[in-house]
Formats: structure tokens, sequence, C-alpha cells
């Protein structure tokens, strides 16, 4: 094993602590308007003017949360505090009607009043992981709030949710898969058995829609019963974004998974860019790429996923998590802001993507988080 990848779990752990964690909680965070922003400037600095996503709101509160419950960052919930305070205060139901809204102006005024629901899927891991934290009677009833509202609202005669209020087409599995990993947290963190139960109708709805068996393949984007849309169209990094939410899926319900994750395994690594080793952004069902450019969250995803085999006890995994952990440090991570990323190259290596997305930090958190808990 190369040197730079013995150590590489602890390294990116003293990034996250070092300069991730107090860049997006200090620059990251509108002091006077509230909230976190949506991006910086490529020398760092906050641009204040960029619209707020909602799911961005939702994922600086869940960093902050899980680096305080990982005991990395023991501001970490008192920043997740104040972030979910101004989320509830200007995102839900600020026009009466109920549900969270899609973005916002700088000023926390309505900018778009969609009810996503791949946005709620963000605010409901939000939600989870703070509760974890306290056990919060309050937040608990916010969590059965968010569910009832997309139960009555934006559930599908045909499965799954759909994308949002009002509904559109085409049906895309994102939302369904983000869902899939807020009922697994939000088991975790309550120990309710309805979102286990939750989790196994998104497992179904997986299993007999979203995956491909003849192909061995995920596919994006589906008609409104979710039969497929010719071509299909395959991220490798939501191939390998199932990997290890299945393992999640079988921790917690001891349903075994083995099988398409070894699948889905196989798919991801057939879009890897022959230079790097990155997963690039997108590829057709018979393995072919699509789009040689390459994002930053595809590399986090293969590296739970090497995380994820790791785990199951495969031989080798976590030598390639280690090693995917290195390509993200090196190429994506090590940015001339400290705590900042490359977002996206294309497939010479030029980077496309002038800002750092603060949306980014929760899938690197992540990474880490699973890192440290499965290799140490």
């Amino acid at each position: 094993m190369a040197d730079d990848q013995v150590d590489i779990v602890a390294k990116l752990k003293q990034r996250m602590v070092d300069h991730c964690l107090p860049l997006w909680s200090g620059e990251g965070w509108d002091a006077g308007a509230g909230g976190f922003v949506d991006r910086l400037s490529d020398d760092g600095r906050a641009d204040r003017l960029a619209p707020r996503r909602v799911f961005v709101q939702a994922r600086q509160i869940y960093c902050y949360a899980k680096a305080a419950q990982m005991g990395w960052y023991p501001e970490g919930r008192e920043i997740a505090l104040k972030g979910l305070e101004y989320c509830l205060a200007k995102a839900k139901a600020p026009d009466g009607r109920p549900g969270y809204v899609h973005t916002l102006t700088p000023e926390g005024a309505v900018l778009d009043p969609l009810r996503d629901s791949y946005d709620h899927a963000f605010v409901l891991l939000a939600l989870a992981t703070v509760y974890g934290l306290d056990r919060d009677a309050q937040l608990r009833s916010e969590i059965d709030s968010l569910l009832s509202f997309m139960d009555s609202h934006l559930r599908s005669p045909h499965g799954g949710f759909l994308e949002g209020l009002p509904p559109s087409l085409p049906r895309r599995q994102n939302p369904q898969m983000h869902l899939f990993e807020a009922m697994i947290a939000t088991f975790e963190a309550t120990h309710d058995l309805t979102f286990q139960n939750r989790a196994g109708d998104f497992y179904a709805l997986f299993l007999g829609n979203l995956y491909d068996k003849r192909t061995g393949v995920l596919g994006e984007y589906f008609e409104e019963d979710f039969s497929r849309i010719e071509p299909v169209s395959v991220e490798p990094g939501h191939q390998a974004e199932w990997v290890w939410l299945l393992k999640g899926f079988e921790r917690i319900t001891g349903c075994p998974t083995a099988r398409p994750r070894a699948e889905l395994m196989q798919a991801a690594l057939r879009y890897r860019d022959p230079l790097n080793g990155c997963l690039v952004d997108e590829g057709d069902a018979e393995g072919n790429i699509r789009r040689h450019t390459r994002r930053l969250w595809p590399q986090t995803e293969i590296a739970k996923a090497w995380i994820a085999q790791a785990e199951a006890g495969e031989a080798g995994a976590a030598d390639e998590a280690r090693a995917a952990l290195s390509r993200l440090e090196r190429l994506y991570l090590s940015h001339p802001v400290a705590g900042g990323w490359y977002d996206q190259f294309d497939r010479d290596g030029k980077s496309l993507v002038a800002t750092i997305p603060a949306s980014s930090f929760y899938h690197v958190l992540c990474a880490v988080t699973e890192a440290e808990q499965v290799l140490g």
C-alpha cells in the first residue's frame, strides 16, 4: 500500500476538524441574515447574493450534528441547532401551506415555493441526526409532522413519492434513494420500527423498479409508473451510493443485500476514467461513458461503497477504500482555500466550477465519518 494511503483516514479527519468545519460555520454562515451560504468564491469568500437552497441548509445541519455525534467538533451541536432554527423559521410553511419550500432569497424570503421530495429527504436526515444528539421531543414531533405532510401530499400510487408539489416528470431515482437513506438514519436515531418498515418500502421499490436485474444497473429516470425511460441514463456515483445504503439497510434489518451490492459495485467500476481511476458523471446501460466530466461526489460515494464492502468482510475492499479516499484528497480536496474543494473536472483535469459549493460538504464529511468508523 502506498505511504499516502496508510494514514489517509486520520489525515482526512484532521482536515475536517481543522479546516472544513471552521470554514463552513464561519465564512459559510451568514451572521447577518442567518442561514448557511450556498457557496464560496474560489478565494474562500462567502457569496452572500446566491439563493439559499433548502436541501443545502439541511445538509449543513447534518454535517455539524454528525461531527458533534462523532466527538470531532464540540461546537457542532450548537451550530446544527442554530441552522435548524433558521430552517424551521424560514423554510417550513412560510406561505401558510405545509411542507418546506425549495429555495429562499439571501434575506430569507421565499424564492421558490415548490415542495420538493429531494429537499424533504435531507430535512428528515437533518432532523434525525440532530434528534440523535439529545432525543428532544419537539424534534421528534417535527419528524412526524414532515412525514405526515409527505404521506398526505406527496405519496405516489405507483410507489415511493412524487417528485414534488406540484408533481413533475420524469420520476427520478434520486429522491427515493435519499428518502431511503433518511429512513435508515431516522430508525437508527429513534429505534422506532415504523422507520425500519418505511426503509423496507424503498428497498422493495429498488428491487421492483429502480434496479434492472438483467443489465445490473440502476437507472436514473422513469415514467410516472416507474417504467424505465430509454435510453437508460446511468450515474456511476449512484450505483456506488446504493452499495453503501444497502449495507445500512442490511445492518438495521438483517436482510441480506450482498448480491445487489456486488452487482452495483461491478456496474459502478465500469465507468472509471482510465487515467486517474475516478468515476465519471454518466454512462449508458451497456457500460459506455456518456459524459467524461467527473464531479467530486461520485468519488466520495465509491469510497463509501468500498467501506461498506470492507465492513461486510470483502477481501481487499479496505485497501480499495483507502485508495479512493487518497484520490479524493489529492485531486479534489487539495484546494488553495483550506477546507474548500474542486467540484468538477473535465476529462483533461481542468476545473469546471469556479465556486466552492456548500452542497459537497455532506458527501465529503459522510465519507470520512464512515471511514473512521469502519477503517479506523
